[in-house]
């Protein structure tokens, strides 16, 4: 018997594994995949391209401490930061420039009051002021498991002068309601909405406000880039992995999780048998289900959970590109580089509303609202000399289309209408195109695992979120009845993206219940 048995090897799972390999666990990660990391990696997908497969911008996880923490310097990873870390181009026709959000708060203030006003300027720097505390706190509470405790914390633990009901109202607000009391250019709420719409909800929804205030902390640390691709990330923990003594099995799906006496069974289906005192699952929340099913627990417990745990209509699609120029944005300003970072191309939220209202009814939305990167320009080592390569997330592309479409038939259709996209933000930026790559909602699932399509697993809406995610009694990282299986991934606190916290917080109870004898308790 082993000390833990890790299922998928996603970037949560292996830093759960790293922590407890750190602390002299025996570990064994399981992946069905025969690439390594989930949606944190990146392939050969053109010739002599490095392309991601999932995540691209590491924006989290640069605030946690887990890359200093795991030395995962010293295994290779290493981040460029994007600065300028977003753009938000003009539309065709305005004759002023486009918005430059960068690191330093001076610099990005200057190019609101030309780009839009010295009025939303100044607001800016108050509001950047305002909720820098406030997210740096919400990150502490995305850091270890969630409690009520943590929550009330994370609302009102802020020596800010604001008492609790006003804290409280601004957190639990919607992000267009906090955009609309502190600016008054639609072009910059549109970009800072677009912004924290890549969470998943619409900017309308109650509490999605602090997703907007994530901005302000990018001019603390800046997202980041991980040298050679998304999966530089991954390759450095499996690194640290191996230096601890972990193991790691690719290409052999887990189709078992079974209770053994004091102890757990996982079976592969290639026949792989481990006994381990614990595990911790990495994959999809519903796909641990479906496992534990197989092994015996509670059919109807489990079914009442899949019922209650709302992954919803599909979160997007992505369009890889390798082409021969980086985009040309006729509205940067001159001499800065705008495309080291994101590219908001969205100048107005009525095309956010009306995608997200297509997407609830199974439709395509009637504009592409499109998120736009294009690291090589940073990083010339993911392509051929004298080639670049961009990746166009889409949001609210439904996973399951109307009047029972497919989506093997309209994919490349779509794809076209992404691309036009970005080419009305940078006229010729199409024609410099030399190879794509169309990921739909339903590629997104059949390659990684994300069900529904869903990056986010399941719908990050504020019913989902902190102690309630996925459902109240799941939330703790671990399983009702069922003694030494811990969940992380993104179904867990604090939710998708690339942050690593589940991980180490999944670790960090199960390290605690070996402890302490597995008696469950309020952590500090």
């Amino acid at each position: 018997m082993i000390d833990a048995v890790v299922v998928g090897s996603g970037h949560n799972a292996l830093v759960s594994a790293c922590y407890l390999a750190r602390a002299g666990w025996s570990v064994e990660v399981l992946e069905r995949d025969t690439e390594l990391g989930g949606a944190v990696s990146t392939v050969e997908r053109f010739p002599g391209h490095r392309v991601d497969r999932g995540s691209s911008a590491h924006i989290m996880i640069r605030h946690t401490g887990i890359v200093e923490e795991l030395d995962l310097a010293a295994h290779g990873l290493r981040y460029l930061d994007c600065d300028p870390w977003a753009f938000a181009p003009a539309p065709p026709g305005d004759p002023r420039p486009g918005i430059v959000f960068h690191r330093d708060l001076d610099a990005t203030c200057r190019s609101i009051a030309t780009a839009c006003s010295p009025r939303d300027a100044d607001a800016y720097r108050r509001f950047v002021a305002t909720w820098g505390p406030r997210t740096a706190s919400v990150m502490k509470a995305f850091g270890a498991p969630p409690t009520g405790g943590r929550l009330v914390r994370a609302f009102w633990g802020l020596d800010t002068g604001d008492g609790p009901a006003t804290l409280s109202r601004e957190f639990l607000a919607s992000g267009d309601a906090l955009l609309d009391e502190w600016f008054d250019d639609e072009r910059l709420k549109a970009a800072l909405a677009w912004f924290g719409a890549q969470s998943g909800p619409p900017m309308s929804e109650p509490g999605t406000a602090p997703m907007v205030g994530f901005a302000a902390l990018m001019h603390t640390i800046p997202p980041g880039r991980a040298v050679g691709g998304s999966g530089a990330l991954t390759q450095a923990l499996a690194s640290r992995l191996a230096a601890a003594g972990g193991t790691l099995r690719l290409g052999d799906a887990v189709v078992e999780l079974r209770r053994d006496g004091d102890g757990w069974l996982t079976r592969t289906a290639a026949g792989h048998v481990v006994r381990s005192r614990t595990v911790i699952a990495g994959c999809h929340i519903l796909t641990t289900l479906d496992l534990l099913e197989r092994g015996g627990h509670d059919a109807t417990r489990i079914a009442d959970w899949r019922r209650r745990i709302r992954v919803g209509p599909g979160i997007g699609m992505v369009v890889r590109l390798g082409t021969g120029t980086l985009p040309q944005y006729p509205s940067a300003p001159d001499g800065t580089t705008v495309t080291s970072g994101l590219q908001l191309l969205v100048t107005d939220r009525a095309q956010l509303r009306l995608a997200h209202g297509a997407a609830l009814a199974g439709e395509l939305p009637p504009t592409p609202a499109v998120l736009a990167m294009s690291f090589s320009g940073i990083d010339p080592s993911l392509c051929p000399p004298g080639e670049h390569q961009a990746t166009l997330w889409s949001q609210w592309h439904p996973y399951a289309l109307s009047g029972d479409r497919r989506w093997a038939d309209v994919a490349e259709a779509e794809g076209d209408r992404i691309v036009a996209e970005i080419d009305r933000f940078a006229p010729g930026f199409a024609d410099t195109v030399r190879h794509r790559l169309v990921q739909t909602p339903v590629d997104l699932e059949s390659e990684m695992g994300l069900i529904g399509g869903n990056v986010m697993h399941v719908e990050m809406s504020l019913d989902q979120m902190f102690m309630w995610r996925p459902l109240p009694e799941l939330s703790g990282h671990r399983v009702p009845d069922a003694t030494g299986l811990y969940l992380t991934g993104a179904s867990t606190h604090p939710g998708g993206g690339v942050s690593g916290s589940s991980g180490r917080s999944a670790a960090r109870v199960a390290l605690s219940d070996a402890k302490f004898g597995r008696v469950r308790r309020l952590l500090p």
